[in-house]
């Protein structure tokens, strides 16, 4: 009986110091914002354009844009990289038209104290669609 008592003594023990550690494992995030800022005279904002965070070890977090051109983010701090790269078809006239978006920010800094409210200014190429 001894004997067995002093080969559990070692495990008992180690399941009392593993269960004797406390780690907190709650991970900060913040929220972010990032509008994209659409060409004068171009299009109006609108909901469903992509917008892809890139951190520093290379972790993309997308979302889509709602109807006013933001895309909404829970992310952990650091530096990011804030791209869109979108197409829109306007299809409104008898002449329809592709738009294609591209935009990109670098060195964004989400913290826990700043804003983190984010314009990304987007360039625009525009093509004529021939039915």
């Amino acid at each position: 009986m001894k004997k067995k008592l002093m080969k559990l003594l070692p495990l008992l023990a180690a399941i009392l110091t593993i269960g004797a550690c406390s780690y907190d494992e709650d991970l900060e995030v913040c929220q972010v914002s990032v509008k994209l800022v659409y060409p004068e005279n171009s299009i109006s904002p609108y909901a469903g354009a992509r917008v892809e965070m890139k951190d520093a070890k290379a972790y993309i977090f997308t979302a889509n844009t709602d109807a006013s051109g933001i895309a909404h983010f829970t992310l952990p701090p650091g530096i990011y990289e804030a791209t869109s790269n979108e197409q829109y078809v306007d299809s409104t006239t008898n002449t329809w038209w592709r738009y294609i978006f591209n935009g990109v920010r670098s060195l964004i800094i989400i913290s826990p104290d700043s804003t983190n409210q984010v314009a990304v200014d987007l360039k625009m190429s525009k093509k004529r669609i021939v039915h």
